[in-house]
């Protein structure tokens, strides 16, 4: 057995995971994109991305979106870069006409709330909170012309429903970053305008880059602003990434081995029954972490409604005698790596990525590792080493 740096702890071979990357993003990049992009790098790798090659690549990622979300008839797949941070600012210039509403239930949904709050020529949004470890129903305000909604709350494993507020205006927009989710939930396009997403979890690609699937809705919103005066930097503009997208172009040059990356996970979730299939595997993943979890002595779920618990991110919680960051550093040790908490929530606990591409036997095999490690722990502290294991 290999150890990789300082461990409290030893694991045999025979436990450990084939794979050991259960990061939350970037996440797990299948060795078979990897390789595809080896045999293929002279075509794409330094060629222009206004050229054919490259064109045809952007061309792959926005019709096989369209095949895996069903996309209606009228949807567009609009790309630009920046990623799905860039794209609150993008939705603050082209989506947002004057106030919007904030369901914030975590780090990223509270991000966007705070990045609205902060735009000078839209009103004070309407926030709406709740504590980690659930989320708060969206509800119909007058005057709000787009209400943001959050997938899958990437900072805590809050996974929500994704449909049309009941009594909004009636050109209200629903906004849904689906940055962890896309790739791996299902979801109804009509229930949408916008669910935008980066390609780093679900799809196994580089970061960098944003989607949208936009309704016709949330073209002609975007396309009235301009046309109304509202001034927007090139690099935001909406417009301009529509009509970029539409010549399956990226107004800004992008990162080629990135859009590879991504068009071939996309082609491979169509190849194993697209959106249903892809589910299917995170809901077998989450089985087994989540029943483990509620039936270990010494953890649990941190998101205590099993409605409310995302497949795709799962955080676990220990009791206080076990310590969570010295568990981690020796994993990670040990090639299993990646499950750090998110910095403003992990108090005493990992988070767990279990996008399609992880396999089922790897989480059951990170189980084992848990279990033995804690085990090593235990005798170890009552050897005197610590008293708190």
């Amino acid at each position: 057995m290999v150890v990789t740096g300082e461990s409290e702890f030893s694991i045999p071979d025979a436990l450990l995971p084939a794979d050991g990357r259960f990061g939350c993003g970037p996440a797990k990049v299948r060795p078979e994109q990897v390789s595809a992009l080896a045999r293929r790098a002279a075509d794409f790798l330094g060629t222009s991305c206004r050229r054919g090659a490259v064109r045809g690549l952007v061309g792959r990622i926005r019709t096989g979106l369209a095949e895996l979300f069903a996309l209606p008839e009228g949807y567009q797949v609009v790309l630009g870069n920046g990623g799905a941070t860039a794209f609150w600012n993008i939705a603050t210039y082209g989506l947002i006409r004057e106030r919007a509403q904030h369901l914030s239930f975590g780090e990223f949904s509270a991000r966007f709330a705070s990045v609205d709050r902060h735009t000078p020529w839209l009103a004070e949004p309407s926030v709406l909170e709740c504590a980690a470890g659930r989320y708060p129903e969206p509800r119909a305000e007058r005057g709000v012309d787009a209400y943001a909604l959050t997938h899958n709350e990437t900072s805590t494993g809050v996974v929500m429903p994704v449909r049309r507020v009941p009594g909004a205006d009636d050109d209200a927009l629903v906004l849904v970053d689906g940055t962890s989710a896309a790739g791996g939930l299902p979801v109804v396009p009509e229930e949408f305008d916008v669910y935008y997403f980066a390609p780093q979890k679900c799809f196994g690609a580089d970061g960098g880059l944003w989607v949208a699937l936009m309704s016709p809705a949330a073209v002609a919103r975007a396309e009235r602003l301009v046309a109304d005066g509202r001034y927007v930097p090139e690099f935001f503009s909406l417009p301009v990434a529509i009509e970029h997208s539409a010549r399956d172009l990226v107004f800004n040059t992008p990162s080629v081995s990135g859009l590879f990356l991504f068009a071939e996970q996309i082609e491979w979730l169509l190849g194993i029954g697209g959106l249903d299939a892809a589910a299917s595997r995170a809901r077998k993943s989450a089985s087994v972490l989540y029943g483990w979890a509620e039936a270990a002595r010494w953890a649990a779920p941190f998101v205590a409604e099993p409605g409310c618990r995302s497949p795709l991110v799962a955080t676990i919680e220990f009791a206080p005698h076990i310590d969570a960051a010295r568990l981690v550093a020796g994993l990670r040790a040990h090639g299993i790596v990646d499950l750090e908490p998110h910095r403003k929530f992990g108090h005493n606990q990992v988070r767990v990525g279990l996008f399609p591409a992880i396999e089922t036997a790897d989480v059951e095999a990170l189980v084992a590792c848990v279990e033995h490690a804690v085990e090593q722990l235990g005798r170890a502290a009552g050897r005197g080493r610590r008293s708190d294991v």
